[in-house]
């Protein structure tokens, strides 16, 4: 008979206390888990701030037709709603992310334990992230790979998941995400990579976008399009095998090519203006509502216009460049410092775009060509590329590790090719505007060669010589005075003597003296002997009043000099003064802004005209007109269009000058040295000036009609008004088109005739 054993009472005794604190070993982790969990759920902010709190919006400036201009932001974001999201971008998103988001609570437990169980077994560190939990990552928690912020985003996930539908969260997620390069959302995604709206996206565009949403720094299909390719490509599959699209489908989005265009901030042909606006806002709204709030900035740019703007005065300053200073050669040589392929230009970082001017770093040089690396972009330059430096060598402009400028014609972003011409940025500067008469809306403005080399704004800042460019304001101090253009002045060297009784020889800038010559011919042929005998017989205190009067905002000296431009002004204030010959005497304030509005259409403030001053009677602005058609050089002829206007250089030619109108704008051109240095003993204002504003002006009125000047003044007119007899009469006919009132300025004070020497 077998013998059954009792159990010890000693190992019922070992069993029971392991096992009892097994339980409280347990019962202590469960606590602290869920002590731990309380105590984060208790600590979190509320998900209501997901729809209390608007994300940051970019502000966008915009040209007169509606183009985007410029922008402001701290965060470069577009939002849409739910039904603004094609099907097919939220397959993709859905296909790359989260396939089982409509049908999980907030976490995808199945998911969870399969990636958990990869990730022990197979070493795959695979993502079980939902939608909803890297929603929370964005908005609560941050990219820490740690426990806590784990279990943050579970407790958000269930939190948001309670508060919010489906829809509701996945636009949240749509417009949150980081899409790369500073861009927010899939709308800017679509702006930035691809110049469309979500709705024009093909499906291929789509699968690129959600690809790029895992990693928007190692799968931008502008720094890596393969990467991008064969990421988009996966999106493709997983849309193809949880049943979003058909093999058909997949098979013609996976052959089409990758094109991809980037938006670069400052590719912007109007930088210049855009800061100038920056500046404008800044003086009445606070920054976060500029950076941060979404505002829509209607301004009265003319996009063709600031573009054949830009265009000429940089071409025109090249040309300048070149000829006078040739090839100033590389920038530097890195060949002896750091290995060529590993070298990293500060100035790479940049997205690159055409029209460009970029540092490029030279690898390989010879007689016949040289191969150049613009960060990951490859250029070829030959002979013919660098005939402009009178060599006739390659290897002679260019050797091994030389940092040389390049404008980049045609960037090639499949093959990472650019297609550039050897380039060097000009040390000349100058500025451009162009000014609505009636209105005295700016449609154009340039203020130097290139915002990125130099901010300083040359339309508005600079305070600069006028040179001949100043005389029409002494000849309508004399037309106020009852000259006539046909008078005649004399020409021949004289000297004048100030109070004080020092000597004052004003010479013509071609050394030579006709004699008796008509006004006309004086302003003409800008003869600075007798527009100083004008003076000298006004008086400069009433030359100045004359420029005080047309908006010139200096404090001008009563020296006779002050005829021949001795003064400084600025670019604009030169141009808006000349805007009141063809616009009857009135001159156009200059305005930029037309409309503000916040992000919800509210607005905030809009431009609805304004009081204009009138400068001068309508009879005068004829006869300057008369006589400022008559200062326009033969180039500026051939526009088709009738043309007044004045050139202007100053003493050792430091500033050349050419302001123009037509009946509809004024424009003008400034052309010089930042310091002040002279251009060169051949430069006059008829070469370097005339031939810009031409340039820019020729494409500025092509398909305009050209309209006759509204001037009722010839030469055979026999009334001239030496004062205003009827003021009220007078207002009343210098209404402008849209009854905008017009303040009268001008009175004309009664001087004695000019005596014989200048009749």
């Amino acid at each position: 008979m077998t013998r059954r054993r009792v159990p010890s009472r000693k190992g019922g005794q070992y069993v029971f206390w392991a096992s009892f604190m097994l339980l409280a070993v347990g019962c202590a982790v469960a606590g602290g888990l869920v002590g731990l969990v309380f105590g984060y759920a208790v600590d979190l902010p509320r998900v209501e701030e997901l729809q209390e709190n608007q994300p940051n919006l970019v502000s966008y400036v915009y040209s007169a037709d509606g183009r985007v201009v410029g922008q402001f932001a701290s965060e470069r974001r577009m939002t849409v709603s739910y039904d603004q999201v094609p099907e097919r971008m939220k397959q993709a998103v859905l296909a790359a992310e989260d396939a089982n988001f409509f049908k999980h609570p907030g976490i995808d437990f199945r998911r969870l334990v399969v990636t958990a169980f990869r990730d022990v077994v197979y070493r795959e560190a695979k993502g079980a992230s939902t939608l909803t939990m890297q929603l929370a990552k964005m908005r609560f928690t941050s990219t820490e790979k740690t426990f806590e912020r784990k279990i943050k985003d579970f407790l958000y996930a269930i939190d948001i998941e309670k508060s919010y539908s489906k829809e509701q969260i996945f636009t949240f997620y749509v417009n949150q995400l980081l899409i790369g390069h500073g861009r927010y959302g899939l709308a800017a995604g679509a702006d930035f990579y691809f110049h469309k709206t979500l709705d024009e996206l093909t499906l291929a565009e789509c699968a690129l976008l959600a690809g790029i949403i895992q990693l928007p720094g190692r799968q931008s299909p502008i720094l890596h399009p393969d990467r991008a390719l064969a990421r988009r490509n996966w999106v493709l599959g997983r849309m193809l095998d949880v049943g979003f699209i058909g093999v058909d489908e997949y098979r013609s989005a996976v052959e089409e090519p990758l094109e991809v265009k980037g938006r670069d901030d400052e590719q912007s042909p109007a930088p210049y203006f855009v800061e100038w606006i920056r500046q404008y806002l800044y003086s009445r709204y606070d920054g976060a509502q500029i950076w941060e709030g979404g505002l829509r900035v209607q301004t009265t740019l003319d996009y063709d216009m600031q573009v054949a703007a830009q265009d000429a005065l940089r071409a025109g300053l090249r040309r300048f460049d070149r000829s006078t200073r040739g090839w100033a050669g590389p920038v530097e040589n890195v060949a002896e410092r750091h290995d060529l392929e590993e070298y990293r230009h500060p100035e790479w970082v940049r997205l690159f775009y055409e029209g460009q001017v970029v540092p490029g770093l030279v690898l390989e040089s010879d007689a016949e060509s040289a191969t150049i690396r613009l960060g990951t972009f490859r250029a070829e330059i030959g002979v013919e590329d660098i005939e402009w430096t009178r060599r006739k060598k390659v290897s002679d402009v260019l050797k091994r590790g030389d940092i040389a400028m390049f404008t980049l014609r045609k960037v090639n972003r499949a093959d990472r090719t650019i297609d550039v011409e050897l380039d060097q940025i000009p040390e000349v500067q100058g500025a451009a505007m162009i000014l609505d008469n009636r209105t005295g809306a700016v449609r154009a403005m340039v203020g130097g060669f290139d915002f990125q080399y130099s901010k300083f704004n040359r339309a508005v800042q600079a305070l600069r010589q006028p040179g001949s460019v100043f005389k029409p304001f002494t000849y309508v101090a004399a037309m106020e005075a009852g000259f006539s253009p046909s008078d005649t002045v004399l020409d021949s060297p004289t000297t004048f003597h100030d109070a004080l009784g020092r000597p004052y020889e004003p010479t013509n800038w071609d050394d030579e003296y006709k004699g008796l010559i008509s006004v006309r011919q004086a302003l003409a042929e800008s003869r600075n002997v007798p527009t100083v005998r004008l003076a000298n017989t006004l008086g400069p205190h009433r030359i100045a009043e004359v420029a005080k009067r047309f908006g010139l905002k200096q404090e001008f000296p009563p020296y006779l000099s002050i005829a021949l431009g001795s003064v400084e002004v600025t670019l604009a204030e030169i141009v808006s003064a000349f805007s009141s010959f063809p616009n009857h005497g009135v001159r156009a304030e200059p305005y930029f802004v037309e409309r503000v509005e916040d992000y919800n259409g509210v607005l905030l403030e809009e431009h609805r005209g304004q009081v204009f001053d009138a400068v001068v009677s309508p009879e005068v602005a004829d006869k300057m007109i008369y006589l400022m058609r008559a200062s326009s050089g033969r180039s500026l002829l051939k526009l088709g269009h009738p043309i007044g206007g004045k050139t202007g250089t100053t003493n050792d030619s430091t500033d050349t000058w050419y302001v123009g109108f037509t009946q509809r704008l004024t424009a003008g051109i400034w052309v010089g040295y930042d310091e002040k240095k002279s251009l060169g003993q051949r430069v006059f204002g008829q070469n370097l000036a005339p031939p810009i504003w031409n340039e820019m002006m020729e494409r500025v009125l092509e398909g305009m009609p050209a309209e006759e000047f509204e001037s009722s003044w010839t030469e055979t007119s026999t009334t001239i008004a030496r004062q205003v007899e009827d003021p009220e009469r007078l207002e009343g006919s210098l209404r402008k088109p849209d009854d905008s009132p017009i303040r009268q300025r001008f009175e004309v004070e009664e001087i004695p005739p000019p005596p014989p020497s200048l009749r």
